[in-house]
């Protein structure tokens, strides 16, 4: 790309980062908080979370003993956001996280998110009893439907029943929002905020690739900001390919990703190391200027141009429930 096209290319898009509230603007919503992690709306819910959560795949790698000495040290830090999943690890996620959540009143200083990944109305019910009962709990603050990555998923949800189930479990009691994730394209997200129901959250890759290629943040997160759908972020470091492969800092993937109007940020954390240092990032976050914002679209612009590192867009990436559920 010639130097003046992409500086055309860079104005256009930092005006455009900058109207979606990227930047300071994103300190008009957050609040200092006692434990040192600020917090943010969760969009229109009246409930407020830190900036960063745990990762519920993640943490579920690591031995029993070490995943649930994790999230102990995570929520006495003030990481209160608990990601999870009724597939991740088949179960043994949220097997893990059940027991870490069971003693010490914990569970009542988390917000906990777990994922169901039926499209029907009996399998979606049966995804969330499997997804109490292991998670020890009687109430999940936040179900999302997982992996909106194929076109028929938003027909399949509304009209298989998955969400009157949903609905039906919140009427219950035992789920207080609803909301759906994915990360293979924005036209899937779109589809499914295009149906008659208001969703709580939407959770998506946002990072420094994704704004070059197939971007959510371009095109979903203004859409869920001017509903007040909370956006979650994901894949801050593009599985650690930016890192490693562009020599981009962690600490700065995480830094773009909080600078855009999001609610929180999902942390991918294997280790108390890990949990630390993201720790420390949350607690000085400064948003990234404008300078710091030209300087990694340029160096990601080409890398990022074709999808190639964000393997979830452009390969056969995800669950493999999923892959058999649309018979890949």
């Amino acid at each position: 790309m010639h130097d003046s096209n992409r500086r055309e290319f860079l104005k256009a898009w930092i005006a455009g980062l900058t109207a979606a509230g990227f930047g300071p603007a994103v300190l008009a919503d957050q609040q200092e908080d006692p434990s040192g992690i600020p917090t943010r709306p969760l969009g229109k819910t009246g409930v407020r979370i830190p900036i960063v959560g745990l990762g519920g795949y993640h943490v579920g790698t690591a031995d029993e003993k070490e995943s649930i000495a994790i999230m102990h040290e995570a929520i006495d830090q003030g990481m209160t956001f608990f990601d999870n999943a009724w597939d991740y690890h088949n179960g043994g996620s949220e097997e893990k996280m059940g027991k870490a959540l069971a003693t010490g009143g914990r569970r009542q200083k988390v917000f906990l998110m777990t994922k169901c990944c039926g499209r029907d109305y009996k399998t979606a019910r049966e995804h969330l009893d499997d997804s109490l009962r292991r998670l020890k709990t009687d109430v999940i603050d936040l179900w999302q439907f997982h992996e909106i990555n194929w076109a028929v998923d938003a027909e399949w949800i509304y009209d298989r029943g998955a969400l009157k189930a949903a609905l039906e479990a919140q009427k219950a009691g035992k789920v207080r929002f609803i909301g759906f994730t994915g990360h293979k394209d924005p036209d899937f997200h779109l589809k499914m905020l295009a149906t008659p129901y208001a969703w709580a959250t939407v959770q998506m890759p946002i990072n420094l690739l994704d704004a070059h290629y197939r971007s959510f943040q371009k095109r979903v997160v203004p859409e869920c900001n001017q509903r007040k759908i909370a956006v979650i972020g994901m894949k801050a470091l593009a599985g650690g390919l930016i890192p490693t492969k562009l020599k981009i800092a962690a600490e700065v993937c995480r830094r773009f990703s909080l600078s855009l109007p999001i609610s929180t940020l999902v942390c991918g954390i294997r280790s108390r190391k890990a949990l630390r240092q993201d720790l420390a990032m949350a607690r000085i976050f400064k948003p990234m200027t404008i300078d710091e914002l030209e300087k990694h679209l340029a160096e990601t612009k080409v890398p990022g141009s074709d999808g190639k590192l964000e393997p979830w867009k452009t390969t056969n990436y995800g669950s493999a429930y999923h892959r058999k559920q649309h018979s890949e």
